[in-house]
């Protein structure tokens, strides 16, 4: 049966890659040169929007590649080119091609603890011509971002490494999976969903993460994020052959539980399930799956009562030393 939902899962992303292939030959071969010289010019700005040791370099190089990323894709049928090699961007498709999103980060200080995200949302249109929302990061000034749908002007920046598509009552749902260098210290991942008003504007967030199956329920969030130690690799994304989320759980290695940054996964895994228009969170994954026989047990780096394995922190805490920094993160493209 597992081997029967992957080959569908395979055939639907083949099939999506064709229509996306074929509404790619819309764009004329004179158009066509035009974005590529574009996109030889967008590399080379990423690259030094993000490697600049310069914080004034950084900035020039940002400004720069918004103004020749709009340019380019005011150029026409421009949502069907995929900007391949521009690294350090991340250019996110909807699973069912009904738009496209920008993210990217940019560092703003000399040392690290300060990053601004950029972003901009693209959708196809009958003539070719650009419709683009860009989205404005204004996480700074939240102070509880997990009771509020945002907008375009108050969004919560992150640089998103997937989105997946769920419906309810026959709307659409985009779950976004995303990155935030949050400091010098810690990173974050953050979950949240994607819809649209009647306006086709988006909204971001709302009442769709739901804990009213756990042991101790806590109040429904409108976006899911965790906080973590600067160089650990943590797990954050949709998995297609669970049909759910997982989430790795985190614990203080340092036994600090107040200070996020030393937050490290400690072997067991939640997770939420799409059910009624909500993400409902299941507080262990494993466990509920070894009672049907299906999952073997993780290694917890804490006992059933709470103590820590000293010597399993410490092996948990130098693997994430030896991982790389972007473990996890998407690898973007």
């Amino acid at each position: 049966m597992k081997q029967i939902i992957r080959s569908f899962i395979i055939f639907l992303c083949l099939v999506a890659a064709f229509s996306l292939s074929s509404s790619a030959q819309k764009i004329t071969n004179a158009d066509l040169k035009k974005l590529q010289l574009k996109e030889d010019t967008l590399k080379d700005l990423a690259k030094n929007l993000i490697l600049d040791s310069a914080l004034a370099g950084r900035m020039r190089s940002d400004s720069s590649f918004i103004r020749t990323l709009i340019r380019s894709l005011e150029i026409k049928n421009s949502f069907y080119y995929p900007f391949d090699s521009v690294k350090g961007i991340s250019k996110l498709y909807a699973p069912d091609t009904s738009f496209r999103i920008f993210t990217w980060s940019l560092s703003l200080d000399e040392d690290g603890y300060y990053y601004r995200q950029r972003g901009a949302i693209q959708f196809p249109t009958a003539d070719g011509s650009l419709k683009l929302i860009p989205l404005r990061d204004y996480s700074e000034f939240t102070a509880n971002p997990m009771d509020s749908v945002r907008t375009k002007d108050n969004w919560i920046g992150a640089v998103y490494y997937n989105v997946v598509k769920t419906e309810y009552k026959g709307k659409n749902y985009y779950t976004l999976f995303g990155y935030d260098n949050n400091s010098a210290m810690s990173n974050k991942k953050w979950i949240e969903v994607l819809t649209f008003n009647d306006k086709n504007q988006p909204l971001f967030g709302g009442p769709f993460f739901t804990f009213e199956r756990d042991s101790i329920p806590k109040p429904t969030q409108y976006r899911f994020s965790i906080e973590y130690k600067k160089d650990a690799s943590t797990l954050v994304n949709y998995v297609n052959d669970l049909g759910m989320i997982l989430v790795d759980h985190l614990v203080s290695e340092t036994n600090e539980p107040e200070n996020k940054w030393t937050y490290v996964p400690d072997g067991d895994n939640e997770g939420f399930k799409w059910v009624n228009g909500k993400w409902v969170h299941i507080d262990k994954v494993f466990d509920q799956k070894l009672k049907d026989g299906q999952f073997p047990m993780d290694n917890p780096l804490y006992d059933k009562q709470g103590n820590p394995d000293e010597k399993k922190l410490k092996e948990s805490s130098d693997k994430n030393k030896a991982k790389k920094k972007d473990g996890g993160n998407g690898n973007l493209q």
